[in-house]
């Protein structure tokens, strides 16, 4: 009985250490591109036109890569669908570093595809493999996710240097972690497909008419929206104002890394609770502050505005993940509310990127497009509050017949 349980516990440690190294190659793909922007303007002959569409194209396929995820998981069950989109960033991050601004832009895209599915499938099987553990699993992937984009940003250069291959080794040299996610991974696909208990689920469909699944979707968007613009653009708002490149890296290292410890605990602490409202004016509040600052005295306290946007924004990511497992009542249910989250806000936040950087150029000037962020905070907070309510999100099971047949019970 004794070695069974430690065989169970050591399996359980395995399947979260996979977890947790998944997560951690979710974001510094994306982070290492804005700190070699410049970079690439020089080697690729990258035009501003250009940036602004590398920028917004992975949050964009994060949205419409999420509805690929549901689709792998009937077929090959979520720990082959990891998989895949793990080898998918493998393969996505290898053809960026050949030369050619075809292949970056191929590669982005590959590898892009590859986050969204992870995107959507880690906090499903959080739900799944972890139900009494949400707060806790929830703290520790989304702590990985944050620690790594921050690790990222404020080493990509400095790797690339070091290694000697410019802009190529700088983002290349973040296939290395994609590889060893991989390879703890592989236990995992060779798993049977885990059920989820005989509650039938009622599909992303019975999520799309629920007006609460809408709520969260928006406030989704729109907190992806405020941070992966943030992201994307952090580094140029503050070279515009004659900061070094060096310097704006570690500005958002600062941004991306300010809030990791505090992702490790936030998740278990809003788990306690069966309201979240608290955490998202708080955190919310903070990214007010930051943006403020950044719009009216950049140069003044440049790290005080970077580590209250991270706190904010870093933060308020990982709540909203967590929330996914807390509002529904399946695993099932938990990857149909984050399809339905991450299809269509991811594609409400890749405008954000976009549209910013159109701004930027139209205007010479970042002061609208920082202010149009502060404006949608109005709408995120919103929505967010109405989120955060003790309450479940999406339709109620319909009560199943004993003589119903199987296949439409949902039962394996």
């Amino acid at each position: 009985m004794s070695q069974s349980i430690q065989k169970g516990r050591g399996s359980a440690i395995l399947l979260g250490a996979g977890v947790v190294l998944i997560a951690a190659n979710l974001r510094p793909a994306i982070a290492s591109v804005a700190t070699v922007l410049d970079q690439l303007h020089a080697g690729l002959g990258l035009s501003a036109a250009g940036a602004n569409v590398l920028n917004a194209l992975p949050v964009l396929l994060f949205g419409l890569g999420a509805p690929l995820a549901p689709v792998l998981t009937r077929r090959v069950g979520v720990e082959r669908a990891l998989l895949v989109a793990l080898l998918l960033f493998i393969a996505g991050s290898l053809l960026r570093m050949v030369p050619a601004q075809t292949t970056l832009f191929a590669g982005t895209g590959v590898l892009a595809v590859g986050i969204a599915v992870a995107n959507v499938l880690l906090p499903a099987l959080v739900k799944r493999d972890f139900p009494d553990r949400i707060g806790l699993m929830s703290g520790l992937y989304t702590t990985s996710l944050a620690g790594a984009a921050a690790i990222a940003a404020g080493t990509t250069v400095p790797l690339g240097d070091a290694l000697g291959l410019g802009w190529r080794g700088a983002i290349g040299v973040w296939t290395i972690p994609a590889v060893l996610a991989l390879l703890v991974w592989l236990p995992q696909s060779g798993r049977p497909a885990a059920g989820d208990g005989p509650a039938p689920s009622t599909g992303v469909a019975g999520f799309l008419r629920d007006r609460r699944a809408w709520e969260f979707t928006v406030f989704m968007g729109l907190l992806s929206l405020t941070y992966h613009t943030v992201l994307a653009w952090l580094p140029a708002i503050y070279t515009a104002q004659g900061i070094s490149s060096s310097t704006a890296g570690a500005l958002l290292s600062v941004a991306t890394i300010v809030a990791t410890p505090v992702t490790l605990v936030l998740p278990a602490l809003a788990s306690r609770s069966p309201d979240q409202r608290r955490w998202v004016a708080g955190l919310t509040g903070f990214t007010v502050v930051g943006l403020t600052g950044l719009l009216v005295a950049p140069t003044t306290l440049p790290y005080l505005w970077a580590a209250l946007l991270g706190l904010g924004m870093g933060a308020i990511f990982p709540l909203a993940l967590t929330m996914i497992a807390l509002r529904t009542r399946t695993g099932q249910d938990a990857a149909a509310l984050s399809t339905m989250a991450q299809s269509v806000g991811y594609v409400i936040a890749g405008i954000g990127p976009l549209a910013v950087g159109a701004l930027h150029d139209a205007t010479g000037s970042w002061t609208p497009a920082l202010a149009v962020l502060l404006v949608l905070l109005v709408p995120q907070t919103i929505t967010g509050l109405a989120s955060a309510r003790d309450r479940l999100i999406g339709p109620r099971p319909q009560p199943v017949s004993p003589r119903t047949p199987a296949r439409v019970r949902g039962q394996e």
